[in-house]
């Protein structure tokens, strides 16, 4: 019998059984973390913080110097385009059999793994991207500008091609009954390629800033890094004073209610409750978990937007805008129950991945050299503490957001709701804690 772990697409978050810490008691805490985070910041956090134009300071010179080089440049561009490569190599011509790194590469590299390069270095797929790579390559070869379009991009579109991007990767991954063969997964990469020259063709790389799932998505949890940009110079700031330079786009919440809401629907789908009920009822499988994952990502963005439209604002003041307003303090949340879910799912088989990307064919070969290396699964044999770390990933988030929230309504609405006026939004935020503690636990 083939061991669970050997397969790339169960995703080892565990659930109850590796988190031995009372789930009434961790949901008890992160609750009164946020009560007492909001508290202290009625008391002390009286008038904004961050300023995009005056907060960080100047990166090291020559740090600034290198990522402004082409040959820094050239090297990013060229380790995206050779990843790229292989990717299509191994989707081409690999065997359609699990042990296809082709598999890992696109859920556990791709999908998870920009999670943490993004968060440690920045807006990463903006400079590894390979569709940006060959647009650029057409525009070098044409003549053209890469920035620049045949038409000028919508600005009322905003960012909902990349969230429609987003929902149809997580329903293909968590959804569609044929995720486990190569061909689906293999036109679906096909299709994001197309679909990504075409909008670079006609847009411009505006398109790939406002519509690319991928660079959305890295751009988003980029700013949760310590590396800004400050007139065209790289500068050092604190997470939160990075985030604050989130721009502000029409679909922002639908971005954010989509990485969301499917991850939450991910852990959700595993929980007993849910399959209990998938094997009582007559009802299709796939019509319900279809139905679920739909429900989840709406309900998140229904639930914070409720949460911020919910308050006092000046008149003139147009309440349909505060969602996407207030939506960068949702970005700490989503990493923080990414990494609370993906975190065995990523270091366990982001290293089975690289073993067997080694044997592309399945014939025996070690090109890498990494064939004969075994996956180290020590998370998995300390519980205990795989628990603590997914908790305190929630909790965290959750209360970097409370924090990223509170300095944008001093900014935004009048002073005599600018505490009462937070407390929608602080229960959409408890709302978002305790159900994704639960279907932690669920799980």
């Amino acid at each position: 019998m083939t061991d669970v772990r050997d397969t790339p697409l169960a995703h080892g978050i565990g659930g109850s059984a590796d988190l031995p810490i009372s789930p009434s008691l961790a949901i008890a805490g992160a609750v009164a973390a946020l009560v007492v985070s909001f508290t202290v910041l009625a008391l002390a956090w009286r008038s904004p913080r961050y300023d995009e134009a005056t907060s960080g300071r100047p990166a090291w010179r020559f740090l600034d110097a290198l990522v402004h080089s082409t040959a820094w440049y050239v090297v990013l561009r060229v380790l995206g385009f050779v990843v790229f490569a292989y990717s299509v190599m191994v989707a081409v011509l690999g065997e359609d059999q699990l042990t296809n790194p082709f598999f890992g590469i696109v859920f556990v590299w791709w999908w998870v793994g920009l999670v943490p390069l993004s968060f440690l270095l920045g807006p990463v797929w903006k400079h590894i991207s390979p569709v940006r790579t060959i647009n650029l390559a057409f525009a070098k070869l044409s003549g053209s500008d890469p920035d620049v379009g045949v038409f000028e991009y919508p600005r009322w579109l905003g960012h909902w091609p990349a969230a429609l991007g987003l929902f149809a990767f997580a329903w293909m991954e968590l959804v569609y009954p044929f995720m486990t063969e190569l061909g689906p997964v293999r036109l679906w990469c096909a299709v994001y390629v197309a679909a990504m020259l075409l909008g670079g063709a006609l847009f411009g790389n505006t398109f790939y800033e406002n519509a690319d799932p991928f660079e959305v998505y890295s751009t988003l949890v980029g700013k949760l890094s310590v590396w800004g940009m400050r007139d065209g110079h790289l500068v050092v700031r604190s997470p939160l004073a990075n985030l604050d330079t989130v721009v502000v786009r029409p679909g922002l919440v639908g971005v954010l209610a989509v990485l969301f809401g499917s991850t939450a629907f991910d852990s959700f789908r595993d929980s007993s409750v849910w399959v209990r009920y998938i094997q009582s009822t007559d009802t299709s499988s796939y019509l319900l978990n279809n139905l679920a994952i739909v429900a989840f990502c709406v309900g998140v963005g229904l639930i914070f937007a409720l949460g911020t439209m919910l308050t006092g604002v000046d008149p003139g003041t147009r309440r349909r805008a505060l969602p996407d307003l207030f939506a960068h303090s949702i970005v700490p949340i989503v990493v923080g129950y990414i990494v609370a879910h993906y975190l065995t799912y990523l270091v366990e088989f982001g290293q089975k991945t690289l073993i067997q990307a080694s044997d592309p064919f399945s014939n025996g070969s070690d090109i890498l050299g990494t064939g004969d290396w075994s996956v180290n699964y020590w998370l998995s044999y300390h519980p205990t503490l795989l628990a603590n770390v997914k908790v305190i990933a929630v909790v965290v988030g959750h209360v970097l957001g409370v924090i990223a929230a509170h300095d944008r309504a001093i900014k935004l609405l009048p002073r005599r709701h600018q505490l009462t006026g937070q407390l929608s939004l602080l229960f959409a935020m408890v709302a978002f804690t305790v159900g994704g503690l639960y279907l932690l636990f669920a799980a």
